[in-house]
């Protein structure tokens, strides 16, 4: 069994004393996780970091087995956010996401492409938190648990939707909301737009709707719960006055 294909790295396991368990996320074969023999030696450690992209070629004797990967760099990113802590803590966060909550060698080719354009846009603070956060929203679709959006829950208006159900996971109306602000989430229209403008609050009330339903309906169903560096995301924007 072989496979050949780009991918973006997701984490690296020592193995042994010279190798390297490696989870990469690709477009055709999910997140695939496979050894790299040599993967901890001076050449091969700045390649192996989370947020590259490489090209990996897949070999084992059998479907099941886990299997060795042959990877060479493609795209270096990791050395450029070492320094700035913002974009790292989202690079992390992104990461441990996608491995916690994709299945292993699951096709699931636009969350891959929308994980390229949020790595590339890592070095632009102003642009990559909105990019995080239609990731997330995203990754909810294609696994099956999409937050819909297309018209209010309680009386069908397509227009001024402002809030989600916590129990639905469907939109509703600002009139609607009303009697209800304490127990539904603010929905920023940036989700239901990508030409609205951001008002105060749109980043966390991002962060706030898709980490809801990550942790609730994906995550909790197999006993885990957001990844510490999802947490750690949030406080680092929150400080820094991002969000």
């Amino acid at each position: 069994m072989e496979w050949s294909g780009r991918g973006h790295v997701l984490a690296v396991r020592p193995h042994g004393e010279t190798s390297a368990i490696v989870e990469l996320l690709t477009e055709n074969q999910g997140r695939h996780a496979g050894l790299v023999r040599g993967g901890r030696s001076r050449r091969m450690r700045p390649v192996l970091q989370p947020g590259n992209t490489v090209t990996a070629d897949w070999r084992a004797r059998l479907a099941d087995h886990l299997g060795t990967f042959t990877i060479e760099a493609d795209v270096s990113r990791a050395g450029l956010v070492m320094d700035d802590g913002l974009s790292l803590a989202g690079l992390n966060s992104a990461c441990a996401i996608a491995c916690q909550c994709l299945p292993e060698r699951e096709r699931h080719a636009p969350v891959y492409r929308a994980m390229e354009v949020f790595l590339d846009a890592l070095d632009d603070i102003d642009v990559w938190p909105e990019l995080y956060i239609r990731w997330e929203f995203g990754l909810l679709r294609d696994l099956g648990y999409g937050i819909d959006l297309e018209k209010c829950a309680a009386t069908g208006e397509v227009d001024d939707l402002t809030h989600v159900s916590p129990r639905t996971g469907r939109a509703v109306s600002r009139e609607a909301a009303e009697p209800y602000l304490d127990k539904l989430l603010a929905l920023p229209q940036f989700l239901r737009d990508p030409d609205a403008g951001f008002e105060p609050g749109d980043i966390a009330a991002g962060l706030a709707l898709t980490g809801f339903f990550l942790q609730r309906r994906v995550l909790w169903p197999i006993d885990r719960d957001l990844p510490e560096t999802r947490v750690r995301l949030v406080k680092a924007l929150t400080d820094a006055g991002r969000i």
